[in-house]
């Protein structure tokens, strides 16, 4: 057997991204598809009025909204985000998340190499 480098997703089965986190009331949800010093993939679903505070991270992170819209703020600039729409937050760069309306989102973030090294 060959090793899983993607998780919590059926391989070798065409999917709606979209469809493999569930919003809950007053919740957000995150399903973690893969982790490691390279990379994260992870997918949120956030009900109306949820957010993730500021934080910055190591890696650049690539937001892609799958559904709905969300409102994210990078180093003090609001921008809206809407479904089939892609935002590069910065590496060290504050940024944080809000649900202005219920929205799912696919999160990307690339690590930088000396962290791998570590």
């Amino acid at each position: 057997m060959s090793e899983i480098f993607i998780k919590n997703m059926e391989h070798e089965t065409v999917l709606n991204l979209a469809e493999q986190v569930k919003t809950l009331p007053g919740q957000v949800v995150s399903k973690t598809l893969a982790q490691n010093d390279a990379i994260s993939i992870t997918l949120f679903a956030f009900d109306k009025g949820e957010e993730i505070s500021t934080h910055d991270s190591d890696g650049d992170a690539m937001v892609t909204v799958l559904e709905g819209t969300g409102r994210f703020t990078v180093d003090g600039k609001e921008h809206i985000v809407s479904a089939g729409e892609v935002l590069i937050m910065p590496a060290k760069k504050p940024h944080a998340v809000y649900a202005q309306e219920a929205f799912k989102m696919l999160l990307v973030v690339v690590f930088p190499n000396d962290r791998q090294k570590g």
